[in-house]
Protein backbone atom coordinates (compact mmCIF):
# COMPACT_ATOMS: atom_id res chain seq x y z
CA UNK A 1 0.00 0.00 0.00
CA UNK A 2 1.34 3.38 -1.34
CA UNK A 3 -0.29 5.29 1.85
CA UNK A 4 2.45 5.03 3.75
CA UNK A 5 4.86 6.46 1.54
CA UNK A 6 2.82 9.73 1.81
CA UNK A 7 4.59 12.10 4.76
CA UNK A 8 2.72 12.83 7.94
CA UNK A 9 3.52 15.61 10.48
CA UNK A 10 2.48 14.52 13.38
CA UNK A 11 -0.36 16.22 15.12
CA UNK A 12 -2.09 14.00 16.87
CA UNK A 13 -1.33 12.42 20.70
CA UNK A 14 -1.60 8.87 19.14
CA UNK A 15 -4.23 6.77 18.14
CA UNK A 16 -7.56 8.01 19.04
CA UNK A 17 -9.31 6.39 21.75
CA UNK A 18 -11.86 3.44 21.94
CA UNK A 19 -14.43 2.64 24.02
CA UNK A 20 -17.39 0.92 24.58
CA UNK A 21 -20.56 2.75 24.67
CA UNK A 22 -22.23 0.56 28.04
CA UNK A 23 -24.98 2.67 28.63
CA UNK A 24 -26.12 3.55 25.29
CA UNK A 25 -25.85 -0.26 24.45
CA UNK A 26 -28.00 -1.66 27.09
CA UNK A 27 -30.42 1.60 26.41
CA UNK A 28 -30.72 0.34 22.60
CA UNK A 29 -31.12 -3.07 23.45
CA UNK A 30 -29.42 -4.31 20.41
CA UNK A 31 -26.16 -4.10 18.60
CA UNK A 32 -22.57 -3.73 21.01
CA UNK A 33 -21.70 0.18 20.34
CA UNK A 34 -18.38 1.71 20.95
CA UNK A 35 -16.56 4.82 19.71
CA UNK A 36 -13.63 6.24 18.58
CA UNK A 37 -12.88 9.67 20.09
CA UNK A 38 -11.26 12.25 17.58
CA UNK A 39 -12.77 14.76 20.12
CA UNK A 40 -9.96 13.94 22.03
CA UNK A 41 -7.29 13.24 19.83
CA UNK A 42 -5.32 16.45 19.88
CA UNK A 43 -3.53 18.94 22.07
CA UNK A 44 -4.06 21.84 19.57
CA UNK A 45 -7.31 24.56 20.54
CA UNK A 46 -9.49 20.54 21.59
CA UNK A 47 -8.68 18.69 18.34
CA UNK A 48 -11.13 17.08 16.04
CA UNK A 49 -11.61 15.18 12.88
CA UNK A 50 -9.89 17.86 10.76
CA UNK A 51 -6.47 17.34 12.62
CA UNK A 52 -5.80 13.85 10.89
CA UNK A 53 -6.36 15.10 7.07
CA UNK A 54 -4.26 18.14 8.19
CA UNK A 55 -1.39 15.92 9.21
CA UNK A 56 -0.75 15.13 5.20
CA UNK A 57 -1.80 18.47 3.94
CA UNK A 58 1.27 20.08 6.42
CA UNK A 59 4.18 18.39 4.90
CA UNK A 60 2.97 20.22 1.35
CA UNK A 61 2.49 23.35 3.38
CA UNK A 62 6.22 23.61 4.61
CA UNK A 63 7.61 22.47 1.20
CA UNK A 64 5.43 24.87 -0.67
CA UNK A 65 7.28 28.27 1.29
CA UNK A 66 3.77 29.63 1.82
CA UNK A 67 3.48 31.82 4.96
CA UNK A 68 -0.21 32.25 4.96
CA UNK A 69 -3.08 29.35 5.33
CA UNK A 70 -6.28 30.59 3.78
CA UNK A 71 -9.29 28.38 4.63
CA UNK A 72 -13.15 28.31 5.00
CA UNK A 73 -15.89 27.62 6.84
CA UNK A 74 -19.10 28.83 8.45
CA UNK A 75 -19.48 31.25 11.14
CA UNK A 76 -19.07 28.34 13.74
CA UNK A 77 -16.68 25.72 11.80
CA UNK A 78 -14.51 23.14 13.56
CA UNK A 79 -12.02 22.85 10.35
CA UNK A 80 -11.04 26.59 10.47
CA UNK A 81 -10.58 26.46 14.65
CA UNK A 82 -8.32 23.00 13.17
CA UNK A 83 -6.60 24.98 10.51
CA UNK A 84 -6.20 28.47 12.96
CA UNK A 85 -4.61 25.95 15.61
CA UNK A 86 -2.31 24.22 12.86
CA UNK A 87 -1.21 27.88 11.66
CA UNK A 88 0.06 29.15 15.30
CA UNK A 89 1.56 25.70 15.98
CA UNK A 90 3.88 25.90 13.01
CA UNK A 91 4.25 29.67 13.48
CA UNK A 92 2.06 30.75 10.29
CA UNK A 93 -0.46 33.31 9.26
CA UNK A 94 -3.64 32.01 8.77
CA UNK A 95 -6.25 34.19 7.38
CA UNK A 96 -10.31 32.33 7.57
CA UNK A 97 -13.73 33.35 6.09
CA UNK A 98 -16.47 32.44 7.48
CA UNK A 99 -19.81 32.66 5.73
CA UNK A 100 -23.11 32.57 7.33
CA UNK A 101 -23.72 28.91 6.90
CA UNK A 102 -26.41 28.49 9.66
CA UNK A 103 -29.37 30.39 9.50
CA UNK A 104 -28.84 30.48 13.44
CA UNK A 105 -30.23 34.10 15.29
CA UNK A 106 -28.43 34.15 18.19
CA UNK A 107 -26.16 37.56 19.24
CA UNK A 108 -23.31 36.07 20.16
CA UNK A 109 -23.45 33.30 17.54
CA UNK A 110 -19.86 35.38 15.77
CA UNK A 111 -18.56 35.77 19.09
CA UNK A 112 -18.11 32.40 21.36
CA UNK A 113 -17.09 28.94 20.65
CA UNK A 114 -14.68 27.92 17.44
CA UNK A 115 -14.57 31.11 15.89
CA UNK A 116 -13.80 33.01 19.71
CA UNK A 117 -10.99 30.04 19.61
CA UNK A 118 -9.75 31.02 16.11
CA UNK A 119 -9.46 34.76 17.01
CA UNK A 120 -7.48 33.66 19.97
CA UNK A 121 -5.11 31.73 18.16
CA UNK A 122 -4.54 35.01 16.07
CA UNK A 123 -6.37 34.13 13.10
CA UNK A 124 -6.96 37.42 10.84
CA UNK A 125 -11.17 36.25 10.14
CA UNK A 126 -13.76 37.58 8.16
CA UNK A 127 -17.09 37.11 8.16
CA UNK A 128 -19.34 36.89 5.03
CA UNK A 129 -22.68 37.24 4.53
CA UNK A 130 -22.86 33.81 2.09
CA UNK A 131 -25.09 31.16 2.65
CA UNK A 132 -23.94 27.40 2.67
CA UNK A 133 -22.59 25.67 -0.18
CA UNK A 134 -20.08 22.24 -0.16
CA UNK A 135 -18.54 23.76 -3.19
CA UNK A 136 -15.32 26.23 -3.90
CA UNK A 137 -16.72 29.21 -2.43
CA UNK A 138 -15.76 32.52 -4.39
CA UNK A 139 -15.12 34.12 -1.13
CA UNK A 140 -12.39 31.90 -0.38
CA UNK A 141 -11.10 32.46 -3.62
CA UNK A 142 -10.94 35.99 -3.23
CA UNK A 143 -9.28 35.70 0.21
CA UNK A 144 -6.17 33.68 -1.93
CA UNK A 145 -6.01 36.57 -4.16
CA UNK A 146 -6.57 39.45 -1.57
CA UNK A 147 -3.28 37.59 0.54
CA UNK A 148 -1.32 37.55 -2.72
CA UNK A 149 -2.27 41.23 -3.48
CA UNK A 150 -1.03 42.35 -0.03
CA UNK A 151 2.85 39.99 -0.64
CA UNK A 152 2.07 37.18 1.00
CA UNK A 153 2.40 33.56 0.20
CA UNK A 154 -0.42 31.53 0.74
CA UNK A 155 -1.77 28.09 0.93
CA UNK A 156 -5.50 27.21 0.11
CA UNK A 157 -7.09 24.84 2.11
CA UNK A 158 -10.69 24.00 1.36
CA UNK A 159 -13.94 23.95 3.38
CA UNK A 160 -12.97 20.60 5.33
CA UNK A 161 -10.02 20.18 3.49
CA UNK A 162 -12.19 17.97 1.15
CA UNK A 163 -11.49 19.38 -2.00
CA UNK A 164 -7.75 19.35 -1.43
CA UNK A 165 -5.91 16.58 -3.24
CA UNK A 166 -4.86 14.66 0.10
CA UNK A 167 -7.81 15.00 1.96
CA UNK A 168 -8.54 12.08 2.19
CA UNK A 169 -5.26 10.20 3.32
CA UNK A 170 -5.92 10.82 6.79
CA UNK A 171 -8.80 9.01 7.61
CA UNK A 172 -7.66 6.16 4.76
CA UNK A 173 -4.65 5.92 7.88
CA UNK A 174 -7.41 6.08 10.43
CA UNK A 175 -9.30 2.71 8.69
CA UNK A 176 -5.78 1.03 9.67
CA UNK A 177 -5.83 2.40 13.16
CA UNK A 178 -8.92 0.88 13.78
CA UNK A 179 -7.64 -2.22 12.76
CA UNK A 180 -4.31 -2.36 15.01
CA UNK A 181 -6.93 -1.52 17.92
CA UNK A 182 -9.31 -4.38 16.93
CA UNK A 183 -6.34 -6.87 16.93
CA UNK A 184 -5.22 -5.28 20.63
CA UNK A 185 -8.71 -4.88 22.08
CA UNK A 186 -10.01 -8.56 20.50
CA UNK A 187 -12.81 -7.04 19.10
CA UNK A 188 -14.00 -6.54 15.43
CA UNK A 189 -16.68 -3.79 14.44
CA UNK A 190 -18.35 -4.69 11.15
CA UNK A 191 -20.31 -1.31 11.14
CA UNK A 192 -18.75 2.31 11.18
CA UNK A 193 -20.96 4.91 11.58
CA UNK A 194 -20.04 8.31 10.57
CA UNK A 195 -21.00 12.40 10.21
CA UNK A 196 -21.00 13.35 6.56
CA UNK A 197 -20.77 16.80 4.93
CA UNK A 198 -17.82 17.93 2.72
CA UNK A 199 -16.97 14.31 2.44
CA UNK A 200 -13.53 13.29 2.95
CA UNK A 201 -13.30 11.88 6.20
CA UNK A 202 -16.37 9.81 5.29
CA UNK A 203 -14.46 9.11 1.67
CA UNK A 204 -10.96 8.58 3.23
CA UNK A 205 -12.74 5.99 5.65
CA UNK A 206 -14.46 4.29 2.15
CA UNK A 207 -10.80 3.52 0.50
CA UNK A 208 -8.71 2.74 3.53
CA UNK A 209 -11.38 0.02 4.79
CA UNK A 210 -11.41 -0.97 0.76
CA UNK A 211 -7.99 -1.83 1.69
CA UNK A 212 -8.31 -3.36 3.99
CA UNK A 213 -10.84 -5.93 2.92
CA UNK A 214 -8.29 -6.57 -0.03
CA UNK A 215 -5.43 -7.15 2.22
CA UNK A 216 -7.24 -9.31 4.85
CA UNK A 217 -10.61 -10.18 3.27
CA UNK A 218 -12.28 -8.89 6.33
CA UNK A 219 -15.00 -6.50 5.27
CA UNK A 220 -16.66 -3.26 6.88
CA UNK A 221 -19.84 -1.41 6.50
CA UNK A 222 -19.13 2.43 6.60
CA UNK A 223 -22.59 4.15 6.76
CA UNK A 224 -22.35 8.14 6.59
CA UNK A 225 -25.33 9.72 8.09
CA UNK A 226 -25.61 12.54 6.42
CA UNK A 227 -25.70 16.36 8.37
CA UNK A 228 -25.71 18.36 4.87
CA UNK A 229 -29.48 18.00 4.11
CA UNK A 230 -27.95 18.27 0.42
CA UNK A 231 -28.17 14.53 0.66
CA UNK A 232 -27.14 13.95 -3.28
CA UNK A 233 -24.50 16.42 -3.73
CA UNK A 234 -22.83 14.99 -0.05
CA UNK A 235 -23.34 11.44 -2.00
CA UNK A 236 -21.53 12.79 -4.67
CA UNK A 237 -18.72 14.05 -3.12
CA UNK A 238 -18.09 11.59 -0.75
CA UNK A 239 -17.95 9.25 -3.97
CA UNK A 240 -15.52 11.27 -5.87
CA UNK A 241 -12.97 12.15 -3.13
CA UNK A 242 -13.38 8.19 -1.97
CA UNK A 243 -12.09 7.49 -5.68
CA UNK A 244 -9.58 9.65 -5.81
CA UNK A 245 -8.03 8.67 -2.17
CA UNK A 246 -8.36 5.04 -3.48
CA UNK A 247 -6.02 5.82 -6.75
CA UNK A 248 -3.73 8.17 -4.29
CA UNK A 249 -3.04 4.93 -2.18
CA UNK A 250 -2.68 2.53 -5.45
CA UNK A 251 -6.09 0.41 -3.85
CA UNK A 252 -5.75 -1.33 -7.60
CA UNK A 253 -9.65 -1.72 -7.94
CA UNK A 254 -12.59 0.52 -8.53
CA UNK A 255 -14.55 0.92 -4.95
CA UNK A 256 -17.99 -0.98 -5.48
CA UNK A 257 -21.17 1.16 -5.10
CA UNK A 258 -21.82 -0.74 -2.10
CA UNK A 259 -18.89 0.26 -0.54
CA UNK A 260 -19.96 4.15 -0.89
CA UNK A 261 -23.44 4.49 1.82
CA UNK A 262 -24.66 7.76 2.20
CA UNK A 263 -27.62 7.99 4.87
CA UNK A 264 -30.37 10.93 4.80
CA UNK A 265 -33.10 11.03 7.44
CA UNK A 266 -31.23 12.80 10.15
CA UNK A 267 -30.49 16.24 8.70
CA UNK A 268 -33.84 18.21 9.27
CA UNK A 269 -34.04 20.96 5.99
CA UNK A 270 -31.26 23.32 7.11
CA UNK A 271 -27.60 22.71 7.48
CA UNK A 272 -26.86 23.59 10.84
CA UNK A 273 -30.09 23.50 12.72
CA UNK A 274 -30.76 20.38 14.87
CA UNK A 275 -34.51 18.93 14.77
CA UNK A 276 -35.91 16.88 17.68
CA UNK A 277 -33.78 13.54 16.92
CA UNK A 278 -30.76 15.50 16.99
CA UNK A 279 -31.52 17.06 20.44
CA UNK A 280 -33.03 13.52 21.74
CA UNK A 281 -29.52 12.13 20.72
CA UNK A 282 -27.42 14.63 22.38
CA UNK A 283 -29.63 14.15 25.51
CA UNK A 284 -28.91 10.39 25.82
CA UNK A 285 -25.54 10.76 24.83
CA UNK A 286 -24.50 13.34 27.32
CA UNK A 287 -26.96 11.23 30.12
CA UNK A 288 -25.79 8.30 29.49
CA UNK A 289 -22.23 8.35 29.00
CA UNK A 290 -21.47 12.27 29.26
CA UNK A 291 -20.65 12.14 25.55
CA UNK A 292 -21.01 15.85 24.56
CA UNK A 293 -22.14 16.06 20.55
CA UNK A 294 -22.61 18.96 19.22
CA UNK A 295 -26.35 20.22 17.24
CA UNK A 296 -24.62 20.76 13.64
CA UNK A 297 -22.50 16.95 13.35
CA UNK A 298 -22.05 15.04 15.98
CA UNK A 299 -25.77 14.72 17.39
CA UNK A 300 -26.96 14.03 13.88
CA UNK A 301 -25.17 11.01 13.32
CA UNK A 302 -25.50 9.83 16.93
CA UNK A 303 -29.51 10.60 15.94
CA UNK A 304 -28.42 7.85 12.99
CA UNK A 305 -26.55 5.25 15.09
CA UNK A 306 -29.45 5.11 17.48
CA UNK A 307 -32.42 5.08 15.12
CA UNK A 308 -29.99 2.10 13.08
CA UNK A 309 -30.02 0.08 15.91
CA UNK A 310 -33.15 0.65 18.05
CA UNK A 311 -35.12 -0.15 14.44
CA UNK A 312 -32.90 -3.15 13.19
CA UNK A 313 -31.07 -1.69 10.49
CA UNK A 314 -27.86 -2.50 12.29
CA UNK A 315 -28.02 -5.98 13.50
CA UNK A 316 -28.32 -7.34 17.01
CA UNK A 317 -25.38 -9.14 16.73
CA UNK A 318 -22.87 -6.20 15.17
CA UNK A 319 -20.33 -4.48 16.83
CA UNK A 320 -20.78 -0.70 16.13
CA UNK A 321 -17.65 1.50 15.75
CA UNK A 322 -19.19 5.11 16.07
CA UNK A 323 -16.59 7.92 14.99
CA UNK A 324 -17.02 10.78 17.21
CA UNK A 325 -15.48 13.41 14.78
CA UNK A 326 -15.67 16.20 17.78
CA UNK A 327 -16.95 19.84 17.54
CA UNK A 328 -18.25 20.68 20.84
CA UNK A 329 -16.83 24.46 20.92
CA UNK A 330 -19.90 25.10 18.59
CA UNK A 331 -22.58 24.44 21.86
CA UNK A 332 -21.71 27.67 23.22
CA UNK A 333 -23.37 29.26 19.73
CA UNK A 334 -25.93 27.04 20.58
CA UNK A 335 -26.97 28.27 24.31
CA UNK A 336 -30.26 28.84 23.77
CA UNK A 337 -31.40 25.09 23.21
CA UNK A 338 -30.73 24.69 26.91
CA UNK A 339 -32.14 27.67 28.55
CA UNK A 340 -31.43 27.85 32.57
CA UNK A 341 -33.68 27.08 34.89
Amino acid sequence: MKLHEFPRHPLTFGPSPVHRLDRLTAHLGGAEVWAKREDVNSGLAYGGNKIRKLEYIVPDVLASGADTLVSIGGVQSNHTRQVAAVAAHLGLKVRLVQEKWVPWDDPVNDKVGNILLSRMMGADVRLDTAGFDIAIRPSWQDALREVEQSGGTPYAIPAGASEHRLGGLGFANWAFEVAEQEERLGVHFDTIVVCTVTGSTHAGMVAGFAALEDLTGVRRRVLGIDASATLAQTTDQVGRIARHTAELIELGRDLRDDEITVLGGWAGDLYGIPVDSTMEAMRLGAELEAMITDPVYEGKSLAGLIDLVSGGEILSTSTVLYAHLGGQPAINAYHSLWPGQ
